[in-house]
């Protein structure tokens, strides 16, 4: 009896033993063939694999994506190129499955999306569906500008061909909007200490400097992509339609807090705030349910009335009850520019940094810094050299515009060498002895500027 369990568990350690042989045997030609792009060799090994031993390499999926991406393009027929994308999913899924700690699930979700979305797999709607899972599953992590712009293009689509309204159009144009800014804002954040170390004539790392690139890059991208969205939506969201819309529902959807929501929140985007549905979809949502939005909307109205103090009032209310980071910044923002208005520099400063502590990729608000600076250079400073000193200042700031907001690149260059001409030039430096010295300003800026070391 003793002999026969031996036995038997000796075939068992020899199967074993085959099985890992097997196993391992096709793992490395299945790696050597997809290294060099044989997909035909590498595809026959890869069958046995995720038969035998599906959870044993990452690599399986890895190279198993590259080869059914080059089998999809190379399809000779439709049926062909729909059989390979099914592939691709399911080596997609598969990865997920076995390695999921080592696998980003909105990036093997933006993959499926993609890939059905390229080779028109389903219909409008389950393509759409497929992005639709990954700000379900995966939102924060929904990277991918051109998955991000294929979301919307299907959307806008729908809306074309009269499958889905206007008000779906606009809350996907809301939603993939909102996901690229959190993008933008995580890569704003992570360049911030890096643009002001180089400011500071600092040094950075190599990591630091791949980080700035890798940064800056998706910065443009995400601001490419943003641009083509609202290329699609287009004319559909301009006043001329917007208002014409809102006026013909207004009566029979007044008592409706979603709907006056959203319209409100619409005509405020696109700036329509000047006719009197505006007033009165505001009016009515605040008489309904008062909120962030609503006050402000009425610090809005208050301002273009010239009520300034209202209107702080009114943004102040808002900036309370706001908990959204985007929306959070721009009460600060509009409550900065009310201050601006005033001439109320150091109150306005405080607030352009609430708004860009809120969305760090708010440019904008590093210009206006920049143009109160300028603005302030006479009063700051001893000597007409601190004085025209401040011009250096006012040109970093403007620099961090257009790094943070690739929108404002140009403008926000062209801003900085204006100011740099306003600075004292390389005569002026040696003339006055202050190369590489630090200039303190006891003003209202407050801030301090290291003199250029030519």
């Amino acid at each position: 009896m003793k002999s026969k369990v031996i036995l038997t568990l000796t075939g068992l350690l020899f199967s074993f033993s085959v099985f890992a042989q097997n196993c391992g045997a096709n793992l490395s030609l299945f790696s050597e063939s997809a290294k060099v792009e044989n997909y035909d060799n590498a595809y026959t090994h890869y069958k046995k694999i995720i038969k035998d031993c599906p959870e044993e390499k990452l690599m399986t999926y890895q190279y198993g994506a590259k080869m059914f991406e080059s089998f999809i393009e190379n399809a000779e027929t439709e049926d062909e190129k729909e059989k390979f994308v099914e592939k691709f999913i399911e080596n997609q899924n598969m990865r997920l499955k076995y390695f999921p700690n080592k696998t980003k699930k909105a990036k093997v979700l933006s993959d499926i999306a993609k890939v059905k979305y390229k080779n028109e797999i389903g219909t409008l709607e389950e393509r759409l569906q497929a992005f639709e899972a990954i700000v379900e599953e995966d939102a924060d992590n929904f990277v991918d500008p051109v998955a991000l712009y294929a979301y919307f293009r299907i959307a806008n689509t729908l809306n074309d061909n009269g499958d889905r309204d206007i008000q779906f159009l606009f809350d996907k144009y809301d939603e993939v909007i909102g996901l690229i800014e959190t993008q933008e804002n995580k890569k704003a954040t992570q360049v911030q200490p890096l643009i002001e170390k180089e400011q500071n004539q600092e040094d950075l790392t190599s990591r630091e400097k791949k980080i700035m690139k890798n940064s800056e890059i998706y910065l443009r991208n995400y601001n490419k992509i943003k641009g083509s969205v609202n290329s699609l939506l287009g004319s559909k969201a301009d006043c001329e339609n917007l208002i014409p819309m809102y006026n013909k529902d207004f009566e029979a959807k007044k008592g409706d807090v979603q709907w006056l929501k959203n319209a409100a929140s619409r005509l405020f985007a696109k700036e329509c705030t000047d006719d009197p549905i505006f007033f009165k979809i505001v009016e009515a949502q605040n008489d309904l349910k008062p909120s962030a939005k609503t006050a402000l909307y009425l610090g809005r109205l208050a301002q273009k009335n010239g009520n300034m103090s209202k209107a702080l009032d009114y943004y102040n209310q808002s900036a309370e009850l706001e908990d959204k980071p985007a929306d959070k910044a721009r009460v600060y923002y509009n409550i900065a520019e009310t201050y601006k208005k005033k001439g109320s520099f150091s109150s306005a400063r405080s607030f352009y940094r609430k708004a860009l502590s809120q969305k760090p990729s708010m440019g904008v608000a590093y210009l206006k810094i920049a143009e109160m600076y300028a603005k302030s250079a006479n009063s700051c400073g001893n000597t007409t050299f601190e004085k025209r000193g401040v011009y250096w200042l006012a040109a970093d700031y403007a620099n961090r515009a257009g790094r943070v907001d690739p929108s404002l690149k140009s403008t926000a260059k062209a801003t900085a060498e204006s100011y740099r001409g306003r600075a004292p030039q390389k005569s002026d430096i040696f003339q006055e002895g202050m190369a590489g010295k630090t200039i303190s300003y006891s003003c209202w800026i407050g801030e301090s500027v290291k003199v250029p070391n030519f």
